[in-house]
């Protein structure tokens, strides 16, 4: 019983102990065998670091807005009785809009015609007894009091009937009316929107430190969604003389050139306003960039010796003196992640300021594949494109 309980015990401790070293040793091997595995090279496309002349733009956003835009109302109320246009339709200053029915104008503006008549005649009259002097001057001052409320009066109906014809005070585009013929409307209610489509303001904002980089006649370029590849051109014509306290910008307008009517109030424009002499950059392609909040950075691509293989001399037999031949490697290609600063864009490429020279070679693509020191095929068939002026077709 004492054997038994010495040798099973100790048998079974050296069997799982011999299974846990063998356990051991297999991952131990394992994972150098893992560490020292080299890694597959990652395919990437490139792109030099390229050095051209750019002009200096500035580039902001902007609105669009009429010259001369409003929403025409009445300025009585009435009954529309006439409606003499069409919507959307063009019209000229003067036009007649809309008129609302004037019946009851007209016959109280005929009855005062004839009470204004009647207080001239009776001023006539005392100014001939005056002159007689059958009356004195009290009696003239006043019937000429009486004329001239009289003539006040008819005067402010004519405005009154004149206040029921709505007509254009500019040329323009009109909108979707708002009223229809028979309805009553109040003093003050909207009739339809009148905008001057050409040409057209241009409204945008500066930050303070651009204010000596503008001044009027200064050429503005405007780009809409709407018409995408098509540049609009004007000038600008006005600079807001303050900087706004709250944001530290100051207003400009431009004048932008829209015979063909393809801009309208309210859009939202992309403004590009070059100024000075053009200047020399580094550009990149956008896709060569990390962008993150801590800085931007690219991967450079360097050339790395590969290691040397040695091979016995002739057909595999060894010189005369028993030295061996060596054949270098072609060299690898690694990549070094740099931090960089960037500048202005241009389509798909992008100026950097600091941290690359022209020449050097970047990866534009596999960005996410890399790291320091990761080795890389260049396959520049899957590059990415890298216009200054991209049009991608449109789907």
């Amino acid at each position: 019983m004492t054997y038994r309980s010495i040798v099973l015990p100790v048998g079974a401790l050296l069997v799982f102990g011999s299974l846990m070293f063998v356990k051991w040793f297999g991952d131990k091997q394992m994972n150098a065998m893992f560490d020292n595995m080299p890694e597959p090279p990652v395919t990437i496309s490139s792109a030099q670091v390229q050095q051209g002349r750019w002009p200096r733009e500035i580039e902001t956003v902007g609105t669009l807005a009429a010259v001369n835009g409003a929403e025409l109302a009445t300025e009585a109320s009435g009954i529309v009785d006439k409606i003499r246009f069409r919507n959307g339709s063009e019209v000229k200053a003067g036009e007649i809009i809309l008129r609302l029915n004037t019946d009851v104008d007209l016959a109280e503006l005929n009855a005062l015609e004839a009470a204004a008549r009647l207080a001239e005649i009776e001023l006539e009259r005392v100014r001939s007894l005056y002159e007689s002097n059958n009356v004195s001057r009290a009696e003239v001052d006043i019937r000429q009091t009486q004329a001239d409320q009289a003539r006040a009066n008819l005067d402010a109906q004519r405005a009154r009937v004149e206040q029921k014809t709505i007509v254009a005070p500019f040329s323009g585009v009109l909108g979707i009316r708002q009223v229809n013929l028979g309805q009553y409307v109040e003093a003050g209610s909207a009739i339809v929107t009148l905008q001057s489509l050409h040409p057209i303001f241009l409204n945008f904002m500066l930050p303070e430190q651009r204010l000596t980089d503008i001044s009027a006649g200064q050429p503005v370029t405007a780009h809409v969604s709407a018409f995408a590849g098509e540049p609009f051109h004007g000038i600008v014509t006005a600079i807001e003389p303050r900087v706004e306290q709250t944001t530290r910008n100051f207003m400009i307008q431009a004048n932008v050139d829209n015979s063909d009517r393809h801009l309208r109030p309210g859009m939202f424009a992309r403004v590009e306003l070059a100024f000075g002499a053009p200047r020399e950059v580094l550009t990149v392609p956008q896709t060569a960039i990390n962008f993150n909040p801590y800085g931007n950075s690219v991967y450079v691509i360097r050339e790395a010796k590969a290691p040397v293989e040695s091979q016995p001399s002739g057909n595999g037999k060894s010189s005369p003196d028993g030295s061996t031949r060596t054949r270098e490697q072609p060299p690898q290609l690694t990549v070094v992640q740099r931090f960089i600063r960037t500048g202005a864009r241009r389509g798909d490429l992008i100026s950097v300021t600091d941290g690359l020279q022209a020449g050097e070679r970047v990866a534009t693509s596999g960005l996410l594949k890399l790291r320091n020191q990761a080795v890389v095929n260049i396959n520049n068939k899957i590059r990415p494109e890298a216009d200054v002026s991209p049009t991608p077709p449109n789907s």
